[in-house]
């Protein structure tokens, strides 16, 4: 019984943690960056991220397919 009541406080707290960020709804640096035309740089940045990422999980999945068909022989 303790833990489900340590875990909905985990949880309450979680949700009003993102009901206080909720609040404020100017997002002050978003438009500064796109106002100075910076925010393309951020989304190239965040993309070039995420096909990092990608690229990664491919390669990783085509030599542990290798391994699995090497082990099976």
């Amino acid at each position: 019984m303790k833990m489900k009541s340590k875990l909905l406080f985990a949880l309450v707290m979680f949700i009003s943690g993102f009901t206080v960020l909720a609040g404020n709804s100017e997002p002050e640096m978003a438009d500064a960056f796109r106002s100075n035309g910076k925010i393309y740089v951020v989304l190239g940045c965040v993309l070039l991220v995420f096909a990092g990422i990608i690229v990664f999980l491919l390669m990783l999945e085509r030599r542990i397919s290798f391994l699995e068909n090497k082990s099976k022989k």
